[in-house]
């Protein structure tokens, strides 16, 4: 289903965002991948050795609207097109309100919506020129209700959630498919934390949101997937 397929990926570079990358790689797709630092050139040269070949790394800052509008001029030019665009880039600081500074708040703000927002924008042309595309976005079970300390992060996946929402009424006369996958806790690298620790050792893999995106991006062109919830069983929260 998706062989053959072009897939832009944000927030690649370790974590989530690799194995996602990984899993579409799996599936035949030729791969973008989008990541901050240097390191993303690493994870490309490390799916290379893996048999991967179709992977073009791209340092860029998902917030920046020239970095994107050329992630993208980037892909097209050298695969043709762009099929899927997964929004996976984010961060995240948990904290009291009164302790958060007006710079935390608009970095997390910056990257995790501004840059969804920036990404979504720079691939719709091209998708909607094509009649065809789909545009999945990371979010977290955190759209569905709220936790103490979080607010700002909280706050930005509301707004996705709002987003990518607004934007699939938009689009859908174009063919354009947009979701949104929810995790719970996962164990990543997420919020300068360690992955592997004992303590998580119940949470979600990061091959369980890769495994999510594979399902919601091969879903055939009759059906829309608008959202995917998943929580480890350990996971107690609120019911929405």
């Amino acid at each position: 289903m998706l062989k053959d397929q072009t897939a832009i990926v944000t927030g690649a570079s370790r974590g989530i965002g690799r194995e996602i990358a990984t899993k579409l790689a799996e599936q035949g797709m030729k791969l973008t991948i989008v990541g901050s630092s240097s390191q993303i050139s690493e994870t490309a040269n490390e799916l290379k050795k893996m048999g991967y070949t179709n992977i073009l790394p791209v340092q860029a800052d998902v917030s920046k609207e020239e970095d994107m509008e050329e992630v993208v001029r980037k892909t097209i030019a050298t695969y043709g097109s762009v099929n899927l665009l997964v929004n996976n880039a984010g961060v995240g600081f948990f904290k009291l309100t009164e302790e958060v500074t007006l710079e935390e708040w608009k970095k997390v703000f910056e990257v995790n919506v501004q840059g969804v927002f920036l990404a979504t924008k720079a691939v719709l042309p091209h998708m909607k020129e094509r009649k065809s595309g789909t545009i999945i976005t990371i979010s977290s079970d955190v759209a569905r209700y709220t936790i103490p300390n979080g607010a700002a992060y909280t706050a930005t996946k509301y707004a996705v959630q709002g987003f990518s929402g607004s934007v699939a009424q938009e689009v859908r006369d174009y063919g354009i498919r947009v979701g949104t996958i929810n995790p719970g806790m996962v164990d990543t690298y997420f919020a300068e934390s360690t992955q592997g620790l004992p303590e998580k050792k119940d949470w979600l893999k990061v091959e369980d949101i890769a495994n999510a995106v594979v399902y919601m991006a091969s879903a055939p062109n009759h059906m829309l997937i608008d959202e995917i919830v998943l929580h480890p069983f350990a996971q107690q929260y609120p019911i929405a």
